[in-house]
């Protein structure tokens, strides 16, 4: 074992490589933590850990952490197997003090807050869908299949695609449904399915169904699946996505079987879509952008919750946003509009600030339209 005398490099409890002055530190005799699992979520990572060997888990922690400063209620993190993986410090003796050779690092196990479901938390209901009465309705099917899959037996409902344009939504719908219903949701973009290595993609894919399967009745929602199971004539704009593909079919196929398990996929063109993916959905469930009435309750909905008063023709608001999506009219025109008004010290939005917004909105659009002219 190296000398305990040796000057350190000492990193703040953070972990970034500074160094500050240690001539008046302590070494750490004991610190004792906690796992607290990820500071981000991101439903593939398992929260929980299982210590299998106490004693090389204090090997292991002991010489990634050499030379940090450790101090109560702080955290360190774990950059080597589980990366960002996190651990609380509840003790250290003495406080404020330098992990060196010698330190003795004890976990806590039997603490550990466990989240099973993994469930994405939403106040979304159904009711707060405006417009979509067709994809509701359709919806319904998942809605008695969860609250009794056994009764459903072999003419169970597997997976589902939405499609429509952006902000239609698609999400939306589907966290409601989860809220509704009270089952885990695995929601998940397309693209954090692609590994940078042969069989990532596969692996994730994989573990992903098989997390879903464990904590059944669930489901699992891919948004974006056109970016990973592309129309195999497009594939040459992003390179072969068999791996990717094959995984996805096996999974949906159910080889193992998912019981209890939904699958929807959502997309904004469903015939970009590979076909051998697209034909596992046994429906397709369209989104539609907003009609009058459905842009006018839109409208309604999100200006009571505005922190100003308003003096606005609502009739107008609802001729110019015709072909927006509730998304945009909410974060493009609203948004926009009370921000405008805002920096302009203004106590009520005006029509002068919605014209301000329509315009640009305008700009951007035709910027964007503009990019591949």
């Amino acid at each position: 074992m190296k000398s305990d005398s040796k000057q350190h490099e000492i990193k703040t409890s953070n972990q970034k490589n500074s160094k500050i002055e240690n001539d008046n530190k302590n070494y750490a005799e004991l610190v004792v933590i906690k796992p607290v699992g990820y500071p981000f979520d991101f439903t593939m990572m398992d929260e929980d850990i299982e210590i299998k060997n106490p004693k090389l888990f204090e090997e292991y922690a002991r010489e990634q952490w050499l030379g940090l400063v450790v101090r109560e209620k702080s955290h360190l993190f774990d950059q080597k197997i589980i990366p960002d993986y996190g651990f609380e410090i509840i003790t250290a003796k003495p406080n404020n003090s330098i992990i060196s050779e010698d330190t003795k690092i004890k976990i806590i196990t039997d603490e550990i807050e466990k989240n099973k479901d993994n469930k994405i938390k939403s106040d979304i209901t159904l009711d707060d869908i405006v417009g979509q009465e067709n994809a509701k309705s359709k919806v319904k099917v998942i809605t008695k299949y969860l609250d009794d899959p056994e009764s459903f037996g072999p003419w169970a409902p597997k997976n589902i695609l939405f499609y429509g344009l952006p902000g239609t939504g698609k999400t939306m719908l589907v966290k409601a449904l989860a809220n509704e219903l009270d089952v885990p949701l695995y929601l998940v973009k397309a693209t954090s399915l692609i590994g940078e290595h042969v069989g990532d993609a596969s692996s994730k894919i994989h573990d992903l169904f098989k997390k879903a399967s464990e904590n059944a009745p669930s489901i699992i929602f891919i948004d974006e699946i056109d970016a990973i199971a592309l129309h195999r004539s497009f594939q040459s704009l992003r390179g072969d996505v068999s791996e990717i593909v094959n995984s996805l079919l096996t999974e949906m196929d159910g080889i193992e079987e998912n019981k209890s398990v939904i699958t929807i996929g959502a997309t904004n063109n469903q015939t970009s879509l590979d076909l051998a993916v697209r034909s596992r959905f046994e429906e397709e469930i369209e989104f539609k952008l907003p009609d009058d009435n459905e842009r006018l309750t839109i409208i309604e909905k999100n200006l009571k919750t505005m922190p100003l008063e308003y003096d606005l023709d609502l009739e107008k608001i609802v001729k110019l946003t015709r072909g927006l999506s509730g998304r945009d009219i909410k974060e493009k025109i609203l948004k926009t509009s009370l921000h405008n008004a805002i920096s302009n010290d203004c106590e009520i939005i005006t029509m002068e600030n919605i014209e301000y917004a329509l315009n640009s909105f305008k700009i951007k659009n035709s910027d964007v339209k503009g990019m591949f002219e």
